[in-house]
């Protein structure tokens, strides 16, 4: 089973997508948020979602998810987040730069993370920003973001046999 779990921030997806996969015997929790030394508010952030983890559960901080979906493992893969994993990897492949390559490289990143969901043989919980209800953002950079993680969202969505939406700790089915 596939599921992602959408919702806006501090909507409760995270908790709600942790308590499906609580369920769970074995979790790969997979943290796709890439390091910000110095930053002392995000690693608090990390901090209250580390410690909302069960011991058991095994972390992998990478931004590589279609390696980890592609194992055949019997742990559930809890990913959070996808909107994490789009900044890191616009990043990584210098979409910001005057680089050239660079959308094609996010458009390959991309096609290979959809192609992971769509064929792994896990039990996947994924979560996401939904970001489609909020205001247009001001810069060209914000809503070339949000247009990208919109797109990302439909294709994982298709991809999976349950999507939820969360709104205000309340997870409602989608699909």
């Amino acid at each position: 089973m596939r599921t992602l779990v959408l919702g806006g921030a501090r909507s409760g997806k995270s908790t709600h997508a942790e308590a499906l996969a609580g369920a769970s015997e074995r979790v790969d929790y997979v943290a796709t948020a890439p390091a910000r030394p110095g930053d002392d508010e995000w690693a608090e952030r990390i901090a209250l979602h580390q410690q909302r983890r069960p011991s058991s559960w095994r972390t992998l901080e990478t931004g590589d998810i279609a390696g980890v979906l592609g194992r055949n493992e019997p742990a559930l893969a809890l990913v959070d987040c996808l909107a994490l994993w789009l900044t890191r990897t616009m990043d990584e492949v210098g979409i910001w730069s005057d680089e050239p390559g660079g959308p094609e490289a996010l458009q390959a990143r991309v096609d290979e993370l959809v192609a992971a969901v769509e064929s792994t043989t896990r039990e996947v919980v994924l979560v996401s920003n939904e970001v489609g209800m909020s205001v247009v953002p001001e810069h060209w950079s914000g809503r070339f973001f949000r247009d990208q993680l919109g797109i990302l969202n439909m294709r994982v969505a298709a991809a999976c046999e349950s999507v939820l939406l969360c709104v205000a700790g309340i997870p409602m089915t989608v699909k």
